[in-house]
């Protein structure tokens, strides 16, 4: 019985050293790998953007806020955008749809060639019948200084890129800069089976760009931060094991 009891013990010690040594290389994410083995991959929870940890405002160059007037006996006011109000986003919280259209395309090729070769030789051959006299040809060298290098380098890159991804996703206003430009930010997850797919879409845009329909382009997006990716068990398999990708950091091969 002591046998078996200490057997026990001993299991459950390589147990904790195994999952103490997953969670300090893998970042604990190795435990929670393990907790949804046969679970599909779960929904975020739909959060206030700004309270997110590492949130913070956007701050850009702003000019001089501008006092409006308004005149007696009159419909217009001085500064405003638009007679009539629209439906279209204005103010936190509002949303509007982004048309997301990127389809870059990109082919360079460089070439480089460079050597050179470098030869010094100096030195005595004959100082003051030097050649006659025995001893002075011990003590005089016959080379001062001699000295070759050659070098060379040759380097070629080539880079051959083509991307394009064409979706929609709906983003939040959650922040109105003083000018009265709009801080969007908007995340889509979709989950096919046990494969999740997340779009993110952020930056600022001008009131102005807007369309009549509540929608704008990707393009017309300053600062944009545009993330598409995907997470779940095909997205597991093509990422590297933690071994691999410590070895590919610590080796200098």
């Amino acid at each position: 019985m002591s046998t078996f009891s200490s057997a026990f013990r001993l299991r459950r010690i390589a147990i904790s050293a195994l999952l103490l040594t997953s969670c300090a290389l893998g970042g604990c994410s190795s435990i929670d790998r393990l907790s949804q083995i046969g679970e599909q991959p779960k929904l975020s929870a739909i959060d206030n953007p700004t309270t997110q940890p590492g949130y913070k405002p956007v701050q850009m160059p702003m000019p001089k806020p501008e006092v409006a007037s308004y005149n007696p006996n009159s419909l217009w006011r001085n500064g405003s955008r638009a007679f009539f109000k629209d439906q279209r986003a204005r103010q936190v919280g509002d949303l509007l749809t982004v048309t997301v259209n990127i389809t870059d395309k990109a082919n360079i090729e460089n070439d480089t060639s460079r050597s050179r070769t470098n030869k010094e030789d100096s030195g005595i051959t004959d100082f003051i019948g030097a050649k006659t006299i025995t001893q002075a040809n011990k003590i005089l060298p016959g080379r001062i200084l001699t000295a070759d290098s050659t070098s060379s380098s040759e380097g070629k890159g080539s880079v051959d890129r083509k991307e394009a991804l064409q979706t929609n996703v709906a983003a939040v206003v959650t922040q109105v800069l003083p000018n009265g430009n709009l801080v969007v930010e908007g995340k889509q997850e979709i989950r096919v089976n046990y494969e999740i797919r997340e779009l993110i879409v952020a930056g600022i845009v001008r009131p102005e760009d807007i369309q009549s329909d509540n929608t704008i382009d990707s393009t017309k997006i300053a600062q944009a931060r545009i993330a598409y990716g995907g997470r779940g068990q095909i997205m597991d398999v093509q990422q590297p094991r933690y071994g691999q990708q410590v070895m590919d950091v610590l080796l200098p091969f």
